[in-house]
């Protein structure tokens, strides 16, 4: 069994790799107090066992990418079945199973096309147990895509933070990606820290190029890194979708509210009758409750809340693996 200290490293060697997952075992050992072969364990032991996984993603909205929701309904029995279809889907960003599993809520990254991605209903799996499909198409992020709810955890001190991040370069903004960066991706895609002869062998380019073009790309904002961990290392225990229908005129203010609130993961304006949509990770019912009554209830402009606890994340950020 685990003891408190172990799961405190753990959770601070999680956040210190949403900060920069290419930082030196070394290096963030030095700054959590231990060395970096206990960091380098432990990295091994979790990511072993399926409780973490380091990937890099492309900023979104980048290179002509257009980023929708869609909530699939299913007859009773089907949801998993089209779930894992839909999980191994190059232009699906994340799957989840939720509404007592008839439903399945996702991000697609779609091509613009002559129809702006009026095209995507098509590529569903075409089966007659999908009931109902709602498209909606992101407007803003307010909160996620490089801003993790790991951010808003105190794992780190501000100290160790900021000893862990990464200075941004002047001058550089977010670039499209060329073919020899979408083949690097792709590896990074699969694992964030893979070592840079991995990188050169898949982009025909040396490594001292491939050191610097990956420091260019981070340092624009042009690719970001991504952890998916086990939510119990952090005591999350429900993790929910919210839908909320808000005054056009209130849009921008409870989008900003919610996006500074510690129980969002994620928060963005799309189209649909339900401007907003949130993704929540508290502790447990009463915490979500307790959220909903005192924290979203006082909000002006809202006329209507809905919410669906996630059962199954069938596919977190970045391929799936097997």
């Amino acid at each position: 069994m685990r003891s408190d200290t172990d799961g405190s490293l753990d959770r601070q060697i999680v956040q210190a790799l949403q900060i920069d997952a290419r930082a030196p075992f070394s290096r963030i050992g030095e700054v959590l107090g231990v060395s970096g072969q206990t960091v380098a364990r432990r990295y091994a032991r979790l990511r072993a066992t399926g409780a973490l996984r380091v990937t890099a993603q492309l900023a979104p909205l980048l290179d002509g990418q257009i980023p929708w929701f869609m909530r699939i309904r299913c007859a009773p029995g089907a949801a998993g079945t089209v779930a894992e279809a839909l999980a191994r889907r190059e232009d699906t960003s994340w799957v989840y199973l939720t509404s007592g599993g008839t439903e399945i809520f996702c991000g697609v990254r779609a091509r613009a096309d002559r129809d702006g991605g009026a095209d995507l209903l098509a590529r569903l799996p075409r089966t007659p147990r999908v009931t109902a499909v709602e498209a909606h198409r992101i407007l803003h992020l307010f909160y996620g895509g490089p801003l993790s709810w790991l951010d808003k955890t105190s794992a780190l001190s501000a100290e160790q933070v900021c000893r862990l991040e990464t200075p941004v370069a002047p001058g550089l903004a977010q670039q499209a990606p060329t073919e020899a960066d979408r083949r690097m991706l792709g590896v990074l895609a699969m694992d964030a820290r893979a070592p840079i002869a991995d990188l050169a062998a898949a982009t025909g380019l040396t490594a001292a190029t491939v050191r610097r073009r990956l420091a260019e790309l981070r340092a624009g904002g042009t690719l970001y890194f991504d952890v998916d961990y086990d939510d119990r290392l952090f005591d999350v225990g429900l993790r929910t979708i919210m839908w909320l229908t808000v005054s056009p005129a209130h849009l921008e203010r409870v989008g900003g509210e919610l996006a500074g609130h510690p129980q969002t993961a994620f928060v963005a304006a799309t189209t649909g009758a339900a401007a907003l949509c949130a993704s929540l990770a508290c502790a447990d019912s009463a915490s979500l409750y307790d959220y909903l009554t005192r924290h979203v209830a006082p909000l002006d402009g809202i006329h209507h809340v809905e919410t669906a606890p996630v059962l199954r994340a069938v596919k977190y950020a970045g391929p799936v693996i097997g």
